[in-house]
């Protein structure tokens, strides 16, 4: 069994909804030419990632945007991860809609991780981390700063993921990429991201968790990372098999954890050097 992600380095039109979808449809068609399974595409890739926004202004889950990309899907037989501002309880979400190739809504995922620090401390932040069955793979999603956490891709792996897909928009990518590969590395899992191409952005990646070979040699784990400015499509396939081998043998992941000494983790206590304004 064979996993293929079409990565979409691009950046959408603020507020043009329509636009976008169409954007997308079109991304899929290619992506089902080159036989892909799932389209990944970076963050908030439906409305535009342009805040601050109001709830009434956010996508609701069952929007005529989400039905016409399950739609698609169905037709093309190609899943996607749709991204994009949705409504929340009080404040809008930063959500990850995981549709499969039959046009089926598989997980709604909103970002628990949101960026009180800036524009985005006018979301309200999910609180569960999901993994859903794609066709007989499990995946996971994080979205964009909740990839500077490890706990968030630990806590993926320990629900099951095998892949975590990552929609992504930002700059100063460098740490950024190195620190996935490092995700994919500790946790072993397969990990992939869609980010904007521009300026100081772009470097959409993908990383298998194999690091050694059957001899025991180290390998190159990176399956590709992007430039900066180039924009459209990559591709990022993992050998299920050969993966789910290296999962049952090797030592990483939740293997020898000593999960006593990890009391500390469940604190909410802050202290100096790390208080914030707002926290």
């Amino acid at each position: 069994m064979f996993l293929k992600v079409a990565v979409l380095q691009k950046r959408s039109s603020i507020g043009e909804l329509s636009k976008n979808i169409n954007s997308i449809i079109s991304y899929m068609e290619s992506s089902a030419e080159r036989n892909a399974d799932i389209l990944l595409l970076p963050e908030c890739f439906i409305t535009g990632y342009d805040l601050p926004i109001e709830n009434k202004n956010a996508l609701a889950d069952n929007s005529e945007e989400i039905r016409t990309l399950c739609s698609a899907a169905k037709k093309l037989q190609i899943g996607v991860v749709a991204t994009a501002f949705t409504k929340g309880r009080v404040k809008p979400q930063n959500s990850a809609f995981v549709i499969d190739k039959a046009g089926k809504v598989l997980m709604k995922y909103s970002k628990v991780h949101t960026c009180d620090f800036a524009d985005e401390k006018c979301l309200e932040s999910g609180n569960e981390f999901k993994v859903c069955d794609f066709h007989g793979i499990k995946i996971g999603v994080m979205i964009c700063y909740d990839r500077e956490y490890p706990e968030s891709a630990r806590v993926l792996m320990l629900k099951g993921a095998e892949i975590i897909l990552v929609p992504n928009d930002c700059g100063a990518m460098r740490p950024r990429v190195q620190a996935l590969s490092t995700r994919a590395y500790e946790n072993m899992i397969g990990i992939v991201m869609a980010n904007p191409n521009g300026a100081n952005k772009g470097n959409s990646c993908a990383f298998s968790p194999i690091c050694w070979d059957k001899n025991g040699n180290c390998v190159d784990n990176t399956i590709f990372v992007a430039d900066e400015m180039t924009e459209g499509l990559h591709y990022a396939v993992f050998d299920m098999e050969q993966l789910r081998f290296y999962r049952e043998s090797e030592m990483m992941g939740n293997t020898f954890r000593k999960v006593k000494a990890y009391g500390d983790l469940l604190s909410e206590r802050i202290e100096a050097p790390f208080i914030r304004e707002g926290q």
